[in-house]
């Protein structure tokens, strides 16, 4: 069966396969040199926007991104062909890590504003220096909140496939709006073009309001957004080249 899955989507299911076992031996060496840091964070290395998407948190994770990479994927790379297919999917997770990030990064200048607005310097915290906290202690128990904050953007990187995968099933439901599919908490089918936006939404309200539960939410947005607008600029010529 698996020697049926067309070429690229077998591959990229046994890349994401091998680092996953791989980074299982390698324990946080693999977190701290392939998952994706924040671009500004001392732990970012330049690879890490393409590392970070063979790079999971579980084998639940990784089950569930494959999964859905063998439902759809197989599909758009037959009619998009090798090439458009592979630029989806990179595209797509490089999408994820930008608007991820574009949001960590207005987030985190939020609270960096609040915190020398109390007198604490984190732009000298962050740099390495030893920076005391100064004021009554309801100002510096906000001050501790605001810099916790903000090291946690700094030192927890994102993991994951899930927004290169959003991008080939915003992909699949631009191009074949009318298939019906089930996902799960959902037990009956719909059509993707309908299902879609609803996925979208929820993610686009649960990455701005923080109820994400470390999930990157709007890394999927940026990946399906990116899908979208390949497929749209694909479909006029999607017959006439492939």
């Amino acid at each position: 069966m698996f020697n049926n899955i067309p070429p690229i989507t077998r591959n990229l299911i046994i890349i994401n396969a091998i680092v996953f076992v791989a980074s299982y031996f390698l324990g946080n060496k693999a977190i701290e040199y392939l998952a994706g840091f924040y671009p500004f964070s001392p732990f970012f290395h330049s690879w890490q926007v393409i590392t970070h998407m063979f790079m999971h948190g579980s084998i639940m994770h990784i089950l569930f991104n494959m999964l859905t990479l063998y439902s759809f994927g197989p599909i758009l790379e037959q009619s998009l062909g090798d090439k458009k297919y592979l630029i989806l999917y990179f595209l797509s997770g490089l999408g994820a890590f930008f608007l991820f990030n574009l949001w960590n990064f207005i987030e985190v200048q939020q609270f960096t504003r609040e915190l020398q607005q109390l007198g604490f310097n984190v732009n000298a915290y962050l740099s390495g220096a030893h920076v005391e906290f100064t004021g009554t202690a309801e100002s510096i128990a906000k001050q501790r909140s605001l810099l916790d904050n903000v090291s946690a953007i700094v030192t927890t990187p994102m993991v994951g496939a899930s927004g290169a995968i959003f991008g080939v099933v915003a992909a699949f439901a631009t191009l074949y709006p009318d298939s019906k599919i089930m996902m799960m908490f959902i037990p009956v089918p719909m059509k993707v073009k309908y299902l879609m936006p609803i996925v979208i939404l929820v993610s686009i309200y649960l990455g701005v309001s923080g109820n994400g539960g470390g999930i990157a939410h709007l890394a999927h947005v940026g990946g399906a957004l990116v899908g979208w607008i390949l497929a749209r600029i694909w479909r006029k010529h999607l017959y006439r080249f492939n």
